[in-house]
């Protein structure tokens, strides 16, 4: 999937003129995107530096921080809404990096690769690990500590007894909603605190 099509999916999530933190911003081209279309405000959290001179040259307000450090700089619902997208597979702490998500925001939006999808299955049945557009590294080089799957994204939610408000895949920029765990390369779940 393209990153243009990422975005517009899950911009459309984002409620107008909400004020918006996004953790693992990447070079700011989701957030730069919801300031022009959504009307949104807020931060992107970055720790690349070539990554933070992009968001600058953007326009996006971003903080320099490691996230396996936590969110303890803001104070619980600063934000309508908080984005994780692919940013859970690379955490160390990422069952607390979900709860900070969903205290810091009224709406946490969680997007990752979905390693259930069928592609996926049909490598690891040939003995390979997949390669793909959403996993696009080799098992020996990839910047992912853990893989994960639409299904077990929802045991995590209700584990830390989050509200599922919506939960649907992604594949090339279309919503599937019937089947993700096995039909989508992406994973997408919206929550809040129960």
């Amino acid at each position: 999937m393209s990153d243009a099509l990422m975005i517009q999916a899950i911009a459309r999530l984002v409620p107008q003129g909400a004020r918006v933190l996004d953790l693992g911003c990447g070079d700011g081209a989701l957030l730069a995107h919801l300031q022009q279309h959504n009307g949104c405000t807020g931060y992107g959290v970055e720790l690349d530096d070539t990554n933070v001179h992009a968001c600058v040259q953007r326009g996006v307000n971003v903080l320099q921080l490691n996230l396996d450090e936590g969110l303890s700089l803001f104070a619980d619902q600063s934000f309508d809404v908080v984005l994780q997208i692919d940013t859970l597979q690379h955490l160390r702490n990422a069952e607390t990096m979900l709860q900070e998500t969903v205290r810091v925001g009224r709406v946490g939006i969680v997007a990752f690769p979905n390693f259930a999808h069928w592609f996926n299955r049909l490598s690891v049945l040939q003995g390979r690990m997949p390669v793909t557009k959403r996993l696009p590294y080799q098992w020996y080089d990839t910047p992912n500590i853990r893989v994960g799957t639409f299904a077990d994204f929802g045991d995590l939610a209700h584990k830390n007894h989050l509200q599922v408000l919506d939960a649907f895949g992604l594949q090339r920029g279309q919503e599937v909603r019937t089947f993700p765990n096995l039909m989508a390369g992406t994973a997408v779940y919206k929550l809040q605190r129960s």
